[in-house]
């Protein structure tokens, strides 16, 4: 017989959960386009329009693909430690069968 208080596993993290990893990718893509910008700036002679702009397009795309994964991982390893947390509150209380 199942519990109807038993509630479904869930991997979806709380809305405030995934606004923070949202907002971390923008501020991680953010600085990698500023270092990418800077670093080709600090190169670069004469008319650089074309290469500043490979650079902080680099920069910002592949800074905010590493915070993406680094967010996800974040977020799965809460989940993770909601569900232990969980199952530890059970074991300790008294069920009432």
């Amino acid at each position: 017989m199942v519990d109807t208080d038993e509630r479904p596993l869930s991997a979806l993290p709380s809305p405030a959960a995934r606004i923070a990893a949202f907002a971390a990718i923008l501020v991680g893509g953010f600085a990698g386009g500023l270092i990418g910008y800077t670093l080709v700036k600090l190169q670069c002679e004469g008319d650089c329009g074309l290469p500043l702009g490979i650079g902080l397009f680099l920069g910002a795309v592949l800074a905010a693909g590493g915070m993406s994964i680094v967010a996800v991982l974040v977020l799965r390893a809460l989940g993770e430690w909601r569900e232990i947390e969980r199952r530890e509150a059970e074991r300790r209380t008294p069920s009432a069968r």
